[in-house]
């Protein structure tokens, strides 16, 4: 709904009087409305030699097998391959994938496999907030996600002048991978819920209620102004004014080309079609819509890989959907001009066990592995057609050049513009990094220098 409500005390400051406030929509972060939530500092500059200004991050909930995706190994037998015993090449020689993946197969130069992923958590939870933060899990100090200090950073603190939040979650947030961590909640993702694939598709709080069309959210609009103007001549508070600009920020969101950037209705039947008409391939073309509106930072949530049970049967069924999202991603975003200035990463909070238990009740299911997994990386000035590390002849163990989520976080950090030594504003003034800082408890592989 949109309507004009009470509120006090997130806009109460010496000077200001009781006033009315815009909101739209039902959107709150963490009890923001959206004009609050668009009301954020837009001072300081942009790192110039950021080589990338756009992240596209693909978190597979669940975690996918990388014997089955990208490092299979029909060599290790049945009891490791399974029926896939028949990986593809691409169109890089030397590069073996999954055949069910045989249009990833075509833009395999435009992406990265790093083939000796790796941690040591086994929890859902705690692999999701290794690999979003580059962090480990460890003591009081709670660090934000990529997607937090990529808001903190690229955002409207840095001068962002997007008509699109910073950081957008495609569809649905989970909390252990997106949060803010000791930020403050204003860097927090902005969702859009739903199902970007269903005909009567609207992101969550840009959605007009029963009753409301544009003219009469017009109507609304030129009301409030008449009612500002006088409060504004009343009160003599310059502050109104950027208050105001808010509004406009939230009205623009709610009826102009912001709105529209998030209406994938608006492409080509053939091109959705090519995405693939389902909620991943939907929400990857949403993700090359907004990528073309500046939108800093985007994760797509996608979580079908927890395959304890039958993870055949479930590849046969998720691995075609995936490819055709992700390879037409890859694919418009190198024609549009935008992969070279995109961050493409793809990765699971870990993978699944290389040895397949046959047993009942599993019957050929794959259970939790961090110690070895794939990740995907290109564009924004990460190289493609590459093969980072690699994992011994079962794909139980790296084999050579273990790299490490703070090792692939501190990389994108630095394609970004943004210091991995540059310390974070925390609450209580404690030392902070953008990644966490190595102190003999953990190894270190350093950079993917061989792939900036």
């Amino acid at each position: 709904m949109l309507d004009i409500h009470g509120r006090h005390a997130a806009w109460s400051r010496p000077g200001f009087n009781r006033r009315d406030f815009l909101r739209v929509g039902a959107l709150s972060m963490s009890g923001l409305t959206l004009a609050q939530w668009l009301n954020l500092s837009a001072q300081g500059q942009v790192n110039k030699a950021a080589k990338a200004k756009s992240v596209i991050q693909f978190f597979m909930l669940g975690g996918p097998t990388h014997l089955d995706t990208w490092d299979p190994k029909p060599e290790a037998g049945n009891d490791y391959c399974g029926p896939l015993k028949s990986p593809i090449p691409t169109n890089v020689p030397g590069i073996r994938i999954s055949e069910l993946l045989p249009l990833s197969a075509k833009q395999a130069d435009k992406y990265s496999i790093i083939r000796s992923y790796n941690h040591q958590d086994f929890g859902h939870e705690t692999g999701a907030y290794t690999v979003a933060t580059g962090a480990l899990p460890a003591g009081e100090m709670v660090y934000p996600s990529m997607g937090a200090v990529t808001s903190l950073k690229k955002g409207y603190d840095a001068g962002y002048q997007g008509g699109l939040p910073p950081y957008i979650t495609l569809t649905t947030p989970l909390p252990w991978f997106s949060d803010t961590g000791f930020l403050d909640t204003k860097y927090q993702t902005f969702c859009t819920y739903g199902d970007p694939n269903d005909k009567g598709f609207r992101v969550q709080g840009l959605a007009m209620a029963g009753g409301l069309n544009e003219k009469r959210i017009e109507d609304r609009r030129t009301l409030l102004q008449s009612v500002d103007t006088l409060a504004k001549e009343l009160d003599k508070e310059p502050a109104f004014q950027q208050v105001d600009n808010f509004h406009q920020k939230a009205y623009g969101m709610v009826l102009g080309d912001a709105k529209k950037a998030f209406d994938v209705s608006q492409e080509k039947d053939e091109v959705r079609e090519k995405y693939g008409r389902n909620i991943f391939g939907q929400s990857c073309l949403l993700a090359r819509r907004l990528v073309e509106q500046g939108v800093p930072f985007i994760t797509i949530n996608w979580g079908p890989w927890d395959t304890h049970t039958d993870n055949f049967g479930a590849m046969k069924s998720v691995l075609p959907v995936f490819d055709k999202g992700f390879s037409s991603l890859m694919e418009e975003l190198a024609q549009r001009g935008l992969l070279e200035s995109t961050i493409v990463l793809w990765y699971g909070e870990f993978g699944r066990t290389p040895r397949i238990d046959w047993n009942p009740p599993w019957n050929g299911g794959r259970h939790h592995y961090p110690l070895c997994y794939s990740a995907v990386v290109g564009g924004g000035g990460f190289r493609g057609g590459t093969v980072v590390g690699s994992s011994d002849a079962k794909g139980e163990l790296p084999k050579d050049r273990p790299v490490y989520p703070w090792d692939l976080v501190a990389s994108i950090y630095t394609l970004l513009g943004i210091s991995p030594t540059e310390k974070l504003p925390h609450p209580q003034g404690c030392v902070a990094y953008v990644t966490q800082q190595s102190k003999g408890d953990r190894p270190t592989g350093g950079l993917l220098k061989e792939i900036m």
